[in-house]
């Protein structure tokens, strides 16, 4: 593979309390920008905010977006230098791409009494480029599959510990009652590498499919994923809510919670709020268990790691840095047990987190979002080989183009405007056309 040059990067990504706070890094007063996706645990963190403004001094001015919208904004900033924001909410993906690029501040130097150690070293290593750790994680996901116990129950069935696609196709038959506005199963429907290839690449894996072979070909119109990509499309249109196309992350957890969705494949990151009783009306009737398996499991749940990081442009660093140590410290996590409920604290990140008895009690699927996030394999994400890393995305700074033009696509079959051979005829010959520009082949 050629080297690539910055310009070339560019191109390819366009599209409490007290102790943390006070820290070494306070400086003088100041407004600092921090750019966050609209998932429930960040508008948390905005409602607690005014906490660390108090003891500061410092003051934030909040710009909150939907998924798609933040990675395109958060993007452009970056790459243009613009220096619209001190902090940025990027993952696991970004992190070390724009590490390499120079593009964020190392965050090496956090105190001892940050307690990086505490930090799940996988977590950790995901968010780190040639040994600097470039963010810092407020959560961290796999994927499993949530269901209603209750209609299970019910109808005399019994979810398998590790259910097969086919096994999720037929419940999902049986629990689909459209004149009550119940679904069998709700997934992930919007475009964007983030949002409907997330999960749909999951399938794809396990359905024995991948992205590219072990010379960088691109391998869309294998068998595997005209199988997966019809899998999906007939179960979505027989089973799915209306209107899919629209629904991402944070509208199938909505949908799920009023009582609609009998299923939903998603985030388990999800689950904090569908056990909480004040957000939730299936708070009692949630139950959950592995993502789905078809031909291999490699592949078939994610790691992803929502995390925040601060710009070079940045010209409040210091600032920057004392509010990342308040919010992804144990005693953040704290605060949020303590004042909103311990099963809505931010997952994934610390073991404290995970020896702290009232999350323990509060929250059951604890352990098992714990055991999902270490045993997802991002060095091994398919049946086959493949010359990358990544489980539901390419770890190659042109894949967030690719996926979402691809992700377009697959929102284009989902509604019936192109065939399931059309999609993948073109989506095969984008990538290969960008892959061919970018250097990867001849």
């Amino acid at each position: 593979m050629k080297r690539h040059s910055a310009a070339r990067v560019i191109s390819g990504m366009a599209l409490t309390v007290g102790m943390l706070a006070g820290s070494a890094f306070a400086a003088t007063a100041a407004t600092i920008t921090i750019a966050t996706v609209n998932n429930s645990q960040m508008v948390e963190m905005q409602k607690l905010s005014p906490i660390w403004e108090k003891k500061t001094g410092n003051k934030i001015n909040w710009v909150v977006l939907e998924e798609n919208v933040l990675r395109q904004r958060a993007t452009t900033d970056i790459s243009t230098k613009s220096g619209q924001f001190d902090i940025l909410t990027i993952g696991s993906y970004e992190t070390p791409i724009w590490g390499k690029q120079n593009w964020l501040v190392a965050l090496d130097d956090f105190p001892a009494s940050y307690d990086m150690a505490d930090v799940f070293p996988s977590v950790r290593q995901a968010l780190t480029e040639s040994g600097h750790l470039y963010a810092v994680p407020f959560y961290a996901e796999s994927s499993f599959t949530f269901y209603r116990k209750d209609l299970f129950d019910k109808a005399g069935l019994t979810m398998p510990t590790q259910p097969k696609y086919s096994q999720i196709k037929a419940f999902a038959d049986k629990f689909t009652d459209r004149a009550h506005q119940q679904y069998g199963i709700c997934l992930r429907g919007k475009p964007g590498w983030g949002e409907n290839m997330a999960y749909l690449d999951t399938l794809v894996n396990t359905s024995g499919g991948r992205w590219f072979d072990e010379k960088w070909q691109a391998r869309l119109d294998s068998k595997a994923w005209h199988d997966a990509l019809t899998f999906y499309i007939d179960l979505m249109r027989r089973d799915g809510p209306p209107g899919a196309n629209s629904n991402g992350f944070n509208e199938n957890q909505a949908l799920f919670a009023t009582g609609h969705c009998a299923m939903w494949i998603d985030a388990t990151s999800g689950a904090g709020l569908l056990y909480d009783k004040s957000q939730s009306q299936v708070a009692d009737k949630v139950a959950f268990t592995a993502a789905p398996i078809d031909k291999t499991p490699n592949g078939s749940h994610w790691f992803w790691a929502w995390a925040m990081a601060i710009p070079s442009t940045s010209k409040n660093v210091a600032v920057a840095k004392s509010f990342l140590q308040w919010s992804t410290s144990r005693e953040y996590i704290e605060l949020v047990g303590n004042t909103d409920g311990w099963t809505v604290v931010p997952p994934g990140t610390r073991a404290s987190t995970y020896a702290n008895a009232n999350y323990i009690k509060a929250a059951p699927f604890a352990s098992y979002v714990k055991t999902a996030i270490m045993t997802a394999d991002l060095d091994h994400p398919t049946l086959k080989k493949v010359p990358y890393t990544g489980i539901q995305y390419v770890a190659i700074p042109e894949f967030q183009a690719i996926g979402t033009t691809v992700g377009q696509m697959v929102a284009a079959a989902l509604t019936g405007q192109m065939t399931v051979a059309q999609t993948l005829k073109q989506a095969q010959a984008s990538v290969t056309s960008t892959m061919e520009q970018s250097g990867y082949t001849q």
